[in-house]
């Protein structure tokens, strides 16, 4: 038997075929391409809170009965702040450093406060130089460098 006339021919559509609407799979890939995207934008936001709460916590918990230790500690924290947030700032030392913090902030390091900034380190504990008031400003200014910069 010959089933050949049966047969219909092979029409081509009238129109171009189009991607859309997308097939499930585009979907989902492209569902997970922007849920993974919002979540490292979440995990960068979060890390960067994280050390600013961090470093604001240590702040606002130093001993000031000691406050020139108090204030080398505050030098060290906000060393380690600069150098995490501008790594460019790990060489510098001194007045450079301070111009740089001062370059950096809002509000501006007054001259004994930049001096015990500069100097806390290196200042022995028994020192009358500095007040517990100038560690205090010392500490409202990093406490906003951190706030700031971090």
């Amino acid at each position: 038997m010959d089933n050949l006339p049966e047969l219909r021919d092979i029409h081509l559509p009238t129109h171009d075929v189009s991607m859309w609407p997308l097939a499930n799979g585009w979907w989902a890939l492209l569902v997970a391409i922007i849920v993974l995207y919002v979540l490292g934008k979440a995990l960068f936001w979060l890390r960067r809170q994280s050390a600013k709460i961090y470093a604001r916590h240590i702040l606002n918990g130093l001993d000031m009965q000691n406050y020139i230790k108090a204030s080398a500690k505050m030098s060290e924290i906000l060393r380690r702040a600069c150098v995490r947030r501008y790594p460019e700032a790990v060489a510098l030392s001194g007045d450079e450093w301070l111009a740089f913090i001062n370059a950096k902030s809002v509000q501006k390091l007054d001259e004994k406060t930049a001096k015990l900034l500069r100097d806390a380190p290196y200042i022995p504990v028994q020192s009358t130089l500095y007040t517990q008031q100038d560690a205090l400003n010392l500490r409202r200014f990093c406490v906003a460098w951190v706030g700031e910069n971090l």
